[in-house]
Parts: C-alpha cells; sequence; structure tokens
C-alpha cells in the first residue's frame, strides 16, 4: 500500500493499477506499508530512483544503511515493534529523501509512525521540506521509544517488589515462584535490549543526516536533529542504567533460588544427621550372629530404642552446639 501526504494535511492511497505520470507538487511525504513488486515499480518510476528491497533492508554494514546514490539518500533504522507482547522485536525500516520529498519504506506498523501521521493530518501547513518531516518523524519513534523504555522500567519495579519481599511472605510463595519469575526477567531484558538496538541504530541515523548538505542548509531540520541526537543519548545512558537492573535483579533471583535450595539441602542433611545412627544401631542388632549376649538380655530391646534414641539426640545437639545446623 501507497500512502501519500500532502502539505494541505491531505492523505490519499495510491493504487498501483491506476499509474500515474508524476506526483502532484504538494506531495511531501510516501510511505509505503508492505509494498509489492508493482508498487515498488511505480514509486522507482515517480522519483527515478530505485528503492531498497526487503532483503537490502537486512544488511547490518553502515554502508549499506546510510548512503548517498542518484542523488537519493538513502537510510536504514532499526524500531521496536509489539512492544507491549511478551515477544517484542526489531523490524527494518527505509527513510529516503528524494528532492523535497521524503518516501518510508516499511513491513511492521510500529505505533510511532500511526501517532505522527495522525498528528500530521491535524497540523497541515506545519513542514516544508521531507528533511524537516523526518526530523519531526524521529522525534516522534525517539519519544515512543521513551515509553517503551518507561512502561519497561515500572514492570521493572513491580517485579522487583515481588521478588525481594520479607521472609514470612517468601515462605508463603507458591513453588517454583522465583523459577518462573526468571520468564518475565528475560521477557523484560529483551525489550529493553531491542530497545537499546532501536537507540543505536537511530543515533547512527541522525549523525548521518545531519552531515547532509541540505539539512545543514535547513536550520529547522538541523536544530531537530541536534535535540533527536540529544534524547538519543540521554535514552542511551537510561537504557544502559536500565539493563545493569535487569542483570542485579537477575543474580539477586538466582541467589535466591539458591539460598532455598540450600536450605532444602539443610533438612536432608538434619534427616541424615538424625536418622543415619540410629539406623547403624538397629542394623547391628538386626545381624543373625548366633554369639549376641543382648539377644538374650530381658532389657535387650529396651535397651536397643534407648541407644538409638541417645544417638540420634547426640550429635544433633553437638551440630547446634558447634552452629553447623
Amino acid at each position: 500500500m501507497i500512502r501519500a501526504y500532502h502539505l494541505d494535511g491531505r492523505a490519499e492511497i495510491i493504487n498501483a493499477a491506476e499509474p500515474r505520470q508524476a506526483l502532484e507538487a504538494d506531495s511531501l511525504w510516501l510511505d509505503l506499508i508492505n509494498p509489492d513488486l508493482a508498487e515498488e515499480a511505480l514509486v522507482e518510476k515517480l522519483f527515478g530512483i530505485p528503492l531498497p528491497t526487503r532483503e537490502d533492508l537486512k544488511d547490518i554494514e553502515p554502508s549499506s544503511r546510510l548512503y548517498v546514490e542518484d542523488g537519493g539518500v538513502y537510510m536504514t533504522g532499526s524500531l521496536v515493534w509489539k512492544a507491549e507482547s511478551d515477544l517484542p522485536e526489531i523490524t527494518d525500516v527505509a527513510f529516503i529523501l528524494a528532492g523535497h520529498r521524503l518516501v518510508t519504506i516499511r513491513y511492521a506498523e510500529p505505533r510511532a509512525f500511526a501517532l505522527f501521521s495522525a498528528a500530521l493530518l491535524r497540523m497541515p501547513g506545519k513542514y516544508r521540506t521531507g528533511a524537516e518531516l523526518l526530523a519531526r518523524l524521529l522525534e516522534t519513534i525517539v519519544d515512543r521509544t521513551a515509553e517503551v523504555l518507561e512502561a519497561g522500567v515500572a514492570r521493572i519495579d513491580e517485579l522487583s517488589a515481588t521478588v525481594f519481599v520479607d521472609r514470612k511472605a517468601a515462605k508463603r510463595r507458591p513453588p517454583r515462584f522465583l523459577e518462573d519469575k526468571l520468564l518475565d526477567i528475560a521477557a523484560h531484558h529483551r525489550l529493553v535490549s531491542k530497545a537499546r538496538d532501536s537507540l543505536v541504530s537511530l543515533s547512527r541515523m541522525v549523525a548521518f543526516l545531519r552531515s547532509l548538505p541540505k539539512v545543514r542548509e535547513d536550520r529547522e531540520a538541523e536544530e531537530l536533529c541536534g535535540i533527536v541526537a540529544h534524547d538519543i543519548q540521554s535514552l542511551s545512558e537510561h537504557a544502559a542504567f536500565v539493563s545493569n537492573n535487569i542483570t542485579f535483579l537477575l543474580d539477586a533471583s538466582l541467589g535466591l533460588i539458591n539460598v532455598e535450595q540450600n536450605a532444602i539441602i539443610k533438612i536432608f542433611s538434619i534427616a541424615s544427621v538424625v536418622f543415619l545412627p540410629p539406623t547403624l544401631v538397629a542394623s547391628i542388632y538386626g545381624m543373625n550372629f548366633h554369639f549376641m549376649p543382648e539377644l538374650e538380655w530381658t532389657f535387650g530391646y529396651g535397651f536397643a530404642l534407648v541407644a538409638m534414641l541417645l544417638s540420634a539426640v547426640i550429635p544433633f545437639l553437638f551440630f547446634r552446639w558447634k552452629g553447623w545446623l
């Protein structure tokens, strides 16, 4: 689908089955969403430049993501997608400056695009060039990334409060409670990791954008890019801080799991200390040797019971006195 936005605030869907020879003069932004071959061919004909394919967007080399060719400025940025789901993803979006127009190619629906397009329709005539429009779009994307991080921090704080509780509350936890929380920690780490990847990509893109002559000549676009670059830097530092907190939460959870497992092992150790000596006494008097004088005693049975009791109590008290239990 090809959606065109105009300076006067209009938006229209361009049908590739009805090809046109040229765009309207006030067309400022063409947003290609999951374009097919016919739609790509139409846009290439209208702008006279080649469009990157979906496979091209997956390249990770900076020279393949940021370059100038045939009079067009090509940039590829990685954006967080499905941030509210359990499996957030990264989607690559192409940003192309061709003359005074902006072309975007995407195969996902990041929320930042919906927010920006809605705001664009409410404020007709606000943007004059594609560079200025791109700077505002990047600002919206960065703001959306900040919202994703804020939501992630809130969920991490809530998770931390459920992990670090007093001993009485910890005893009322269901079995394998902390093991289940490890999956939540992994999900939060995935979200923050995707956000950091997106910020790194956007930082490179903004730095490249600011180096372009057409952007340096556009004062409004230059100032906006500077603001976006500062915001990206601040968010990157905040994301690193959040990532460190998640690492601490993960280490602490694993430590608490080890403590609980050690407590279980301690119970088995106490049971071994208590029952092993009586078992030894019972094993001795359970032998079938003919010459065992205790078998002839009248009080032999009681003697064996007392011996088993003392052999259990004395080691237990000794270990308690030493502080080993």
